[in-house]
């Protein structure tokens, strides 16, 4: 029996499954211009991926030089979804190898699940919009969990919804917040080269790198037989 047999994989989501960084840039600098701020250059944008709506809109307020008052900031929040919501899944699109490795380790009987900072009702908008929900078991969003990432809280609440265990779970993710919610829930954690982080992938502290999906179930055994060894 493989060892992926009743394992579970979690995923991060923007930036580890799905390249959403040009619909989320896009929302984010229309929001900026609609405050008389000029847009932020893409590739200094991107990075800003990951840690949620009011994180991604208060960077983009330090990249402008202009404060961001507490007052404005939900307000901010609320017409960036709005923006982002109206165009989900215009520019986002799957990794490449993506579904094809989803479906290698759901044939060899692991549990996927995704777990993201993004609101649960955004991630589920988008993975259906792209029909990737159907590979995941839960998708579990920071307002469904009982902390949001770096919090190993999030991961473990992610595990359990898909019926998992801890000791036989793996995380895959882009940045810092996912090594850091991964090690926090006290499981191994891969992440990709290909994702958002203004620190370099190698320099995460994760347990193994991939550059690419196809490299994720040979690795994913190995890290997994560890745990059970």
């Amino acid at each position: 029996m493989s060892v992926l047999a009743g394992a579970t994989i979690a995923f991060d989501l923007d930036g580890t499954l799905v390249d959403t960084a040009p619909d989320l840039v896009a929302a984010l600098n229309q929001v900026l211009v609609e405050q008389g701020m000029a847009p932020i250059a893409f590739e200094a944008a991107r990075v800003m991926v990951g840690r949620g709506a009011k994180h991604m809109i208060e960077r983009g307020y330090a990249a402008t030089g202009l404060p961001l008052s507490e007052d404005a900031s939900p307000e901010l929040v609320d017409r960036f979804v709005d923006l982002y919501r109206q165009r989900i899944a215009q520019e986002s699109r799957p990794f490449p190898g993506l579904v094809e490795t989803l479906e290698t380790l759901s044939h060899a009987g692991a549990e996927l699940v995704v777990c993201t900072n993004k609101r649960t009702e955004l991630s589920i908008r988008l993975l259906d919009a792209l029909d990737l929900s159907k590979h995941f078991t839960a998708i579990v969003g920071a307002d469904a969990a009982p902390a949001a990432k770096p919090d190993g809280r999030h991961v473990l609440f992610a595990i359990a919804e898909a019926g998992g265990d801890p000791a036989h779970a793996l995380m895959v993710g882009d940045s810092i917040t996912d090594v850091s919610a991964a090690k926090n829930a006290g499981v191994p954690v891969v992440v990709t080269t290909f994702g958002y982080t203004d620190i370099p992938a190698a320099d995460l502290g994760a347990d193994a790198l991939i550059d690419r999906f196809d490299q994720l179930p040979d690795l994913a055994i190995r890290l997994l037989a560890k745990e059970t060894a």
